[in-house]
C-alpha cells in the first residue's frame, strides 16, 4: 500500500506543479508591477492569477485545492503517522 500512495503522490505532484507554479509566480510579480506604476503589467498578471482570461476563475481554485488536499492525503499517509506501532518484542509462550 505504502508504493501505492508513493505513486499517486509523485504522479500529482508532477500534474499539480503547474497549476500551482502559476499563482506562486504571478502573485510574486503583481507587487512588483504595482510599485513600479506599471499598471497594464500588472491588470495581466491579476487576470492570469486567476486564469478569468480564459473562463476559468471560477473552476481554477477547486482544481488547485483538490490537487493540494491529494496531496495532503498521501503525503501524510507515507509519514505513517496514523499507524499502528509494532511491538518490538516477541510475547512470551506459556
Amino acid at each position: 500500500m505504502q508504493r501505492l500512495f508513493r505513486k499517486y503522490h509523485r504522479w500529482l505532484a508532477i500534474v499539480c506543479a503547474l497549476p500551482i507554479l502559476l499563482p506562486v509566480v504571478t502573485g510574486m510579480l503583481f507587487p512588483v508591477a504595482k510599485a513600479f506604476h506599471q499598471r497594464d503589467i500588472a491588470g495581466f498578471l491579476i487576470h492570469l492569477h486567476t486564469l478569468e482570461n480564459i473562463g476559468l476563475d471560477v473552476f481554477f481554485p477547486i482544481i488547485n485545492g483538490v490537487g493540494m488536499l491529494g496531496l495532503l492525503i498521501t503525503g501524510l499517509y507515507m509519514t505513517r503517522l496514523f499507524r499502528e506501532k509494532r511491538s518490538l518484542t516477541k510475547p512470551l509462550d506459556s
